[in-house]
């Protein structure tokens, strides 16, 4: 155990878990993060972010020299009320350096400006907009973490079901199921180091708004996966959400993908986040590069 992971986790459960227990507003939660997130955890010296003219406000992040005509899709976590890529430009800088790839990220529609299904939506729209820049299914990978992983996992459902097979998918902690069913939401709860779960039936019925949480767009747990393309799963054991990537890996694997579940030992979620300062972020990172490599180029 890296020194860098005691000190952060402790920060997280003394300092940042109590924090969310209070936070008032999912637009003052929001605002932190947007605040707080780049200066904490900054992209690499030479990161370029790119606006793309697009339906949906689309960045393009990328650090080194990045292969051609091969891409990732990165949708972003934040518990559907906040993250954007300005946010995540610290994380994805180091993504894209170790793939050696360029990463769009999509600002798709946060809860306060509209509820389900408008991020899947805007999910959707950001595929399609990099199909008409010309890349084809094959050289699209799909990525996502916390929130933004089930909103990726949803989206490949949705593309597989109308023919149309992505070349991979990375999601880091993904949240699979809004039912809110996972053992883990209740052996965990103690151990993880910053989701209040008492939280989280609120954030649920805020972007939901009605809707069915088993619907496979917010829950793709639920969701068909015809012909899946090969899928890695990082998570920890720590973690509220570990049954959601445990039980996600178990029905890709049954529909035909080559899942790797990977299952990392004591760290927070999404400790990719925090790549430039803990060790096993990094480390995290390049397994996800090599695996994304691998995939793109169809050797997974």
């Amino acid at each position: 155990m890296s020194w860098q992971r005691r000190a952060i986790n402790a920060w997280m459960r003394h300092g940042m878990k109590p924090v969310l227990r209070r936070a008032s507003s999912p637009e003052l939660a929001r605002r932190v993060f947007e605040f707080a997130a780049p200066r904490l955890y900054p992209a690499l010296p030479f990161t370029r972010l790119l606006p793309l003219r697009a339906p949906v406000p689309v960045t393009l992040v990328s650090c080194g020299s990045p292969r051609v005509g091969q891409i990732i899709l990165f949708l972003h976590g934040g518990a559907y009320l906040a993250g954007s890529a300005r946010a995540y430009q610290g994380m994805l800088s180091r993504l894209s350096q170790a793939a050696g790839l360029e990463i769009a990220v999509p600002d798709y529609r946060l809860l306060q400006q509209a509820p389900f299904p408008a991020a899947y939506e805007d999910a959707l729209l950001a595929w399609q907009h990099l199909r008409q820049r010309g890349y084809a299914p094959g050289r699209i990978l799909l990525a996502g973490d916390s929130a933004g992983g089930g909103l990726a996992l949803a989206l490949l459902a949705g593309l597989l079901t109308e023919g149309e097979r992505p070349a991979g998918l990375v999601a880091f902690s993904p949240w699979c199921d809004l039912t809110l069913s996972g053992a883990s939401l209740h052996d965990n709860r103690a151990r993880d180091v910053i989701i209040p779960t008492g939280r989280m039936p609120e954030v649920v019925e805020q972007y939901l708004a009605g809707a069915d949480p088993a619907d496979p767009r917010a829950s793709p747990l639920f969701a068909d996966f015809p012909g899946p393309p090969p899928v890695l799963i990082q998570v920890s054991d720590s973690e509220v959400l570990r049954s959601d990537a445990e039980r996600m890996a178990a029905r890709l694997q049954a529909a035909g993908s080559a899942v790797q579940l990977r299952l990392w030992h004591g760290l927070p979620h999404v400790w990719q986040f925090m790549a430039g300062h803990l060790p096993e972020g990094q480390a995290a990172l390049e397994e996800a590069a090599v695996f994304a490599r691998a995939a793109l180029d169809g050797s997974t």
